[in-house]
């Protein structure tokens, strides 16, 4: 069978449209990097402009005089925050307890956003059920969020466990306030269970506004804190199996059980192996003349002949005390010493040309038997 190589025209030609889907592809991602580049995107972050961000907030409190400065380190929160700075904590559970400390020593007015542990931040200030989200009025006699009026509340819900005026609690939901201030020491801690009002999608509806320029823009600087994970102490990291839930152990425990159980009881059904009878049972002789119509069929007379005197080599070798692979050379001198025949007889019988037609085949056979004979002759 033959094959005609493919000029290098009809090879452009058959690839150009693949090739041109996949600069096309390349093309409009350089095109989205460009136009995406250089903005950055992310929850609570005030340098993003993507409805989850808080740019706008930033903004208006610098237009207001607030000097708001980006945060994103312990170190860089201790040199900067003190008495008379607000502290905006946007994920609190991401620090670690030494991190929490920090934050509390400052001495700064803090404002944490939904904090599963509110206690850390604020004494007599514990975690409660989640309440619905939805506009509420502010119920409390806390300043800021009555000039505010109704704002996007609900998420956390906290519950007030310290009696007093020291603590107020506001949009409020079967008893559970979603807005907590605690005050002592002339510092205020602020609990706001619901980020919603600080996005940049949020911030100019209903009274959100007026409530987180109230509580950011207190004082006249404000600490913008996004905790890195990098910045955690390398001694107080978690490992990943330390943030695994005990229960999903014992689920994969008894998953390892019922897999362990299950091996065993189709190990038991299996039973020993057993030999099952060929379908058909075909003799060394009809494999040899199927291949010799194939080679007579293709004209394959060399590959016939190779396969003679490969084979007649393989029988000889042990014979003559020679090892598998033996050189040519070893091999004629050792048949030759056998059978008294010269080396380029035994040479031309052995590796020599291809026969040139079918009757010099079958005569290059006999001519094999006839030495193989010769050299099993004790």
């Amino acid at each position: 069978m033959s094959t005609v190589d493919a000029s290098p025209g009809q090879v452009w030609r058959a690839a150009r449209g693949p090739v041109a889907v996949v600069l096309l592809v390349l093309l409009a991602a350089l095109m989205l990097a460009v136009v995406s580049g250089g903005r950055p995107s992310g929850l609570l972050d005030p340098r993003a402009v993507d409805p989850a961000g808080s740019r706008a907030v930033a903004e208006v409190l610098r237009d207001q005089g607030v000097r708001v400065d980006l945060v994103t380190t312990t170190a860089a929160l201790r040199e900067a925050a003190g008495p008379g700075v607000t502290v905006l904590v946007a994920f609190p559970d991401r620090l670690v307890e030494s991190q929490v400390r920090a934050v509390r020593d400052t001495r700064a007015d803090l404002v944490v956003v939904s904090p599963a542990k509110p206690g850390s931040f604020a004494d007599g200030v514990t975690a409660g059920h989640p309440s619905p989200e939805g506009t509420r009025l502010p119920v409390c006699g806390l300043p800021v969020a009555r000039r505010a009026g109704s704002a996007d509340a609900g998420g956390a819900g906290y519950d007030i466990t310290t009696a007093g005026g020291e603590v107020d609690g506001c949009y409020s939901s079967d008893g559970r306030p979603s807005l907590v201030q605690a005050r002592s020491e002339g510092r205020s801690v602020t609990v706001v269970g619901n980020p919603e009002p600080f996005t940049n999608g949020r911030f100019g509806e209903l009274g959100n506004a007026s409530l987180v320029l109230g509580l950011l823009g207190a004082n006249g600087r404000l600490l913008w804190y996004l905790p890195s994970l990098s910045d955690v102490p390398s001694d107080e990291t978690t490992s990943f199996y330390g943030l695994v839930p005990d229960g999903v152990w014992w689920g994969v425990g008894q998953v390892v059980v019922a897999v362990l159980l299950l091996a065993l009881w189709r190990a038991r059904r299996l039973g020993p192996v057993v030999p099952e009878p060929l379908p058909v049972v075909v003799r060394a002789a009809e494999t040899v003349e199927g291949r010799a119509r194939l080679y007579r069929r293709g004209g394959a007379r060399d590959r016939a002949a190779d396969a003679l005197r490969s084979g007649l080599r393989a029988r000889l070798s042990p014979l003559l005390g020679l090892p598998r692979g033996a050189p040519p050379a070893a091999v004629v001198d050792a048949v030759a010493a056998r059978t008294r025949r010269t080396a380029p007889e035994v040479g031309a019988l052995l590796y020599g040309a291809a026969p040139p037609d079918d009757r010099a085949l079958v005569r290059l056979a006999d001519e094999l038997d006839a030495l193989e004979r010769e050299v099993r002759r004790p």
